[in-house]
């Protein structure tokens, strides 16, 4: 019976979710479209400008404008998509999700002992276990996973934790 302790944080969060939208190919293509279509528009009016008013200044400023909206737009969206990622839970259930952890693993269920309670998830509703170099997901859903940080963990082995949950899952999933 394995147990490791470690603690949960927002930063944790923020990182799972900018994980899996990095993974999400659609949401990607729209980054790229606002960051070229967008300039790009802003420079065929910029064109239209020096060509119809033959006005260098104003297509000095559309220019350097779209060129500040290519390079800044990613930014403002990556701040904009962890302020939505943050919107999407209450004070309670923040409280309940943040701070230390600890997981056991049963021979039936995988336990999980969190400011929020005591969980009890089954092997058979696992999917698998992805080791990165900075964190450890083991996926309960196709978009929900049990994250844990490497450097936070504060009691157990992590690298044969993984390994015997990868087991359990194989075995009983």
């Amino acid at each position: 019976m394995l147990e490791i302790e470690y603690e949960f944080r927002e930063q944790d969060l923020v990182h799972f979710n900018e994980l899996r939208l990095a993974d999400n190919l659609e949401m990607q293509k729209k980054i790229r479209q606002n960051r070229l279509l967008v300039p790009g528009v802003m420079l065929v009016f910029g064109l239209f400008y020096y060509v119809y008013y033959v006005d260098m200044m104003t297509t000095a400023y559309i220019t350097l404008l779209a060129l500040g909206w290519g390079i800044a737009s990613p930014f403002i969206m990556k701040i904009d998509m962890r302020r939505q990622f943050f919107n999407k839970y209450t004070e309670a259930e923040k409280k309940a999700m943040f701070g230390i952890h600890s997981l056991t693993i049963e021979p039936e269920y995988l336990q999980e002992k969190s400011p929020g309670g005591k969980h009890k998830t089954p092997w058979s509703e696992m999917l698998r276990v992805e080791k990165h170099k900075d964190y450890v997901y083991i996926y309960v859903a196709i978009d929900a996973a049990i994250v844990i940080p490497r450097e936070t963990v504060k009691k157990g082995d992590l690298k044969a934790f993984a390994k015997q949950v990868e087991s359990m899952i194989d075995r009983l999933g």
